[in-house]
């Protein structure tokens, strides 16, 4: 069995204890904390404009008398219709400081997609911004939803000075024309300006934020993240730094805050140490090495394509990535050529973690200093243990020595999904007492209790009667120096049942065939592993934060 006894008896590498225990506290508690410590420390960077703590502090009270004042009682549902810009801080803490639970929505969906959320969270209030995207969507879904409002704010308003004039002066088409009126409200008018009425105690075993997610399976669904949830994985994050004073780290925020790796790698990491973040609306290369340089970022985490995004920009070995202590690689594999380029061409090190959204983000990481495993997703955060289940039979642990399904428990782990409590016997297995969330990821854990993603249950390709890994093909194909990107999926096959298929991008300086990669590939694997097609493409398909989608992938194939 493999719980935390597997870490005690391998050398644990993170700088604190796995024993360790942190604090129980809700969000606007751990955010209060902060602020009582140095109201005027920088906060958020944006766009040549800083936040102190106590700015985004009093705007997040204001926002939740306002909403009080509005009628919103514990419990009701808040959501963010927004990008990585500064009221989004102000909106989340402010709404749970009312006691509201916030829903996080991303700014890419459309209209439909937006309005099947917010009917299935029962969201009373969206909170959105003033630019044209995000601006129609949401006044469609007002119109055909149980909405009671939009809350819109204004962009230039954010900016500096002179950028937010020219803004408004030479950028009108960039700018929604808002039709104010009772039910789409001025953000600055949603700031009460007195106390009244009063705000509900928050304690941290409330309902804090519903992250809608695919889950481990099925269509997407409310993961129930608690205030406990959200504020011990903050400090659990916040442990696994070694470089000293933690207040003095800026963060570069590429990372879209809806998104669960964000939320608690960057915001409430960073209220939960006194950090800063370095933040940008949405990942643009160019901007982020002009971001990461000119405020000096000491940490970046981020999606594999965003390194390699990186590397492919010229402009990366003219920036100076001095001030950059440790890049923090999420959400999927990064692959092994990306990992050793990028770390050749910056001097960075890039370390590898693992999450879920049903794990507040984060389980396992490896450490930041000393030993590390690349390819691994390292060592469980303090407090955090695994079992790993049999692939065929979830009732059973795995056969000794052999991956399993790796099965999570820890003080981060959600409390089931939104409505739906008949997923909890799919999701969660009780072992000696303590409840596991079943992640669908096939894991090994080596003797120095480091762990290694193998691939997803539902992703394995049944070969005559074998189980293929994707990503042992995908890992297989991308040691070509001319592959770039590579996914690798199952398609029919009337004698075997499936063949695997690997689709491909390719570096742009190579000009190499498909029926040679074939060739190359088949020779290096084994033979049921050996793929029908190679097909290479221009672009493959991304989540929202720019992994590589392989359930896109299959759906359009398939």
């Amino acid at each position: 069995m493999l719980t935390d006894m597997s870490v005690s008896k391998a050398p644990y590498h993170h700088p604190t204890p796995w024993e360790t225990r942190f604090s129980l506290m809700s969000l606007p508690a751990m955010l209060e904390r902060t602020v009582a410590h140095n109201p005027d420390a920088p906060f958020l960077h944006f766009l040549g404009r800083t936040y102190t703590y106590g700015e985004i502090h009093r705007d997040a009270q204001c926002f939740a008398h306002g909403l009080a004042s509005r009628g919103i009682e514990q419990g009701d549902r808040i959501g963010l219709f927004l990008p990585n810009v500064p009221i989004y801080a102000s909106a989340y803490y402010g709404a749970m400081m009312a006691g509201a639970v916030v829903v996080n929505f991303s700014p890419l969906y459309t209209a439909e997609e937006l309005a099947w959320q917010v009917g299935d969270s029962g969201t009373k209030y969206l909170i959105t911004l003033d630019v044209p995207e995000l601006y129609n969507a949401a006044t469609k879904v007002l119109e055909c939803s149980d909405l009671e409002g939009l809350v819109v704010g204004r962009l230039s308003d954010m900016l500096p000075w002179l950028k937010g004039t020219a803004l408004k002066l030479f950028k009108r088409n960039q700018i929604a024309s808002v039709a104010y009126d009772d039910t789409i409200i001025r953000w600055s008018d949603c700031l009460a300006k007195d106390s009244a009425p009063a705000l509900p105690v928050v304690a941290a075993e409330d309902l804090a934020l519903l992250q809608y997610t695919g889950g481990t399976t099925g269509r997407p669904k409310g993961a129930m993240l608690g205030h406990s949830q959200l504020t011990m994985n903050a400090q659990q994050v916040a442990a696994i730094n070694p470089f000293g004073n933690p207040r003095a780290e800026v963060f570069m925020g590429a990372l879209p805050f809806f998104h669960v790796f964000a939320n608690t790698a960057l915001l409430n990491h960073a209220v939960a140490t006194g950090a800063s973040i370095a933040m940008v609306p949405r990942f643009e290369a160019a901007q982020v090495l002009k971001t990461i340089a000119r405020h000096k970022a000491t940490g970046f985490p981020g999606v594999p394509t965003m390194f390699q995004a990186l590397l492919d920009h010229p402009d990366l070995a003219k920036t100076d990535l001095s001030s950059l202590k440790v890049c923090i690689s999420g959400g999927a594999p990064m692959p092994a050529q990306v990992h050793a380029r990028f770390e050749e061409a910056t001097g960075v090190r890039v370390v590898e973690g693992y999450g879920l959204t049903e794990s507040s983000g984060v389980v396992s990481v490896n450490p930041y200093e000393g030993t590390r495993k690349k390819g691994t997703i390292g060592q469980l955060v303090a407090g955090t243990e695994i079992i790993l289940l049999d692939k065929e039979d979830p009732a059973r642990l795995a056969p000794e020595g052999e991956p399993g399904e790796l099965a999570v428990h820890g003080p981060q782990i959600m409390r089931g999904y939104w409505n739906r409590p008949e997923t909890d016997a799919d999701v969660f297995v009780e072992r000696d007492g303590k409840r596991y969330l079943r992640t669908g990821d096939v894991a090994e854990m080596d003797d120095d209790g480091f762990l290694a993603i193998v691939d997803r249950i539902k992703d394995m390709i049944a070969v005559g009667g074998f189980k293929v890994f994707p990503s042992v093909v995908e890992d297989a194909i991308l040691k070509h120096e001319a592959v770039k990107e590579a996914l690798v999926i199952g398609v029919p096959d009337d004698y075997l049942g499936e063949l695997p298929r690997a689709y491909i991008t390719l570096e742009s300086d190579t000009d190499i065939g498909a029926d040679a990669l074939k060739g190359w590939l088949n020779d290096r694997i084994g033979k049921h592993e050996r793929v029908d097609k190679v097909v290479i493409r221009d672009e493959l398909p991304k989540t929202i934060i720019g992994k590589l989608d392989r359930k896109a992938l299959r759906a359009e194939v398939l």
